[in-house]
């Protein structure tokens, strides 16, 4: 909303004659003072979108003068959760960042602002808000909607013979093969960032793991080494490696999307977040849910990757503004276009329409739309990123398999973050 400016000087001019010296006196009022402007910083973890998400904050500060917004952007190579929990710990957390949900949100509580009142909330897509909703209140806005799965490329597939994607993991080893031949690189990979490996590839394991797993690894009763979805999880692993680049656990998130947009690679285990970064590249691309193993149906892993939440620790001021940003984003005519024709965000809310998302949107809301689903894991970010640890450590070779199950049920042992408490 805008705010009006207030008027810098008013000044009357009051004529008074004086019987005793014949002098005029000038009575002046003086000015008001400016409205004090507030400055925001927000924390935008998407490097995919840095120019436009700096675009669409200088839209909302023309319109809105009194507001300021700082915006630092996270993510690709950096570890932007140890940074974030440091900066948390030590009261200098930015006015708005991102949560992942669920266990995150549940660490990191007392931090969170409660967001239970704002307009958007009754708006807001079935289930979206599940992930952030703690004693009935609810702690954050989600971001978008998202799909992980195996990013391909359509021309270098039908180069190597291969007519549809693969749906089991002796299909995708076959098509593998065959790309090989072809002289093809099948697998770019990129595992030097822990989250890609703890977040997002723990994440196809768990969700294909017998129900009740998690709750039998917190009793005891279940263990990763005896699990067959994280043996098979190690194995698509091995996969990769084999038919994929040199020296994988070093290779970043943008040096692995540099081997696919060049056409060096014809596969890519990512999401629709990628499609910002495809734009003007010619790729003919699709994309098809991870198959783990022959035993059951691929589904793509989709659901809300992350909130928006509001540091509880931020000023009263600051608060009230950053609860009128996240409202604007969602609400507004500019705001919903630069979510979808510029992001090419698969919107949360169920009011905002879906332009121009991008053929890889298209495809991951399509697979959405006619399969089931799995949803994203919900465990401690702690137990993420040590677990993304103990398999960079695998492949660079530094432990078996069994090490490395075992690991597995040592980080889970260990638990969550003490950040809530310190």
């Amino acid at each position: 909303m805008k705010q009006k400016l207030l008027k810098a000087f008013f000044i009357g001019f009051i004529s008074v004659t004086l019987t005793a010296c014949g002098e005029t006196n000038e009575v002046k009022k003086e000015p008001e003072p400016e409205e004090e402007k507030v400055t925001l910083t927000i924390r935008n973890p998407k490097v995919e979108i840095a120019s436009e998400f700096e675009q669409m904050v200088s839209a909302y500060e023309e319109e809105n003068p009194g507001v300021t917004i700082k915006v630092e952007t996270v993510g690709g190579a950096a570890d932007d959760y140890s940074d974030i929990t440091a900066k948390l710990a030590a009261g200098e957390g930015p006015d708005i960042f991102t949560n992942l949900g669920r266990e995150a949100a549940k660490e990191w509580r007392r931090f969170l602002e409660d967001m239970s009142d704002e307009p958007w909330v009754n708006r807001a897509s079935e289930n979206v808000l599940s992930g952030i909703t703690l004693g009935n209140k609810v702690y954050g806005m989600p971001m978008n909607i998202e799909g992980f799965g195996i990013v391909y490329n359509r021309e270098l597939f039908q180069k190597a013979g291969i007519t549809s994607p693969p749906s089991t993991y002796l299909e995708l080893e076959e098509a593998a093969a065959k790309l090989d031949r072809k002289g093809i690189m099948p697998f770019a990979n990129g595992y030097y960032e822990d989250w890609k490996l703890g977040h997002h590839m723990a994440s196809v394991a768990f969700a294909q793991a017998d129900k009740g797993f998690t709750q039998g690894l917190d009793n005891g009763s279940a263990s990763f080494r005896d699990n067959p979805s994280f043996q098979d999880l190690l194995s698509l692993i091995d996969l990769t490696v084999r038919y994929g680049n040199g020296r994988p656990a070093r290779t970043d998130y943008y040096s692995e999307l540099k081997l696919f947009t060049e056409g060096k690679a014809a596969m890519i285990l990512q999401g629709n977040w990628i499609q910002p970064l495809l734009e003007g590249k010619n790729i003919p691309v699709g994309m098809f849910p991870v198959p783990l193993n022959d035993r059951k149906e691929g589904r793509i892993l989709a659901g809300v990757p992350g909130y928006w939440v509001i540091n509880s620790q931020s000023s009263p001021e600051a608060k009230r503004e950053a609860k009128k940003f996240l409202n604007w984003m969602v609400s507004s005519e500019k705001g919903q276009v630069y979510m979808t024709e510029k992001f090419h965000f698969i919107p949360a809310f169920k009011d905002i329409p879906v332009n121009d998302i991008g053929p890889l949107g298209e495809e991951t809301l399509e697979l959405i739309k006619e399969t089931d689903t799995f949803n994203w894991s919900s465990f401690s970010p702690c137990i993420k990123k040590e677990m993304g640890e103990i398999m960079q450590d695998y492949i660079n070779e530094a432990s078996s398999r069994q090490d490395t199950l075992e690991q597995f049920d040592q980080a889970w042992k260990e638990g969550a973050c003490l950040l809530s408490s310190s």
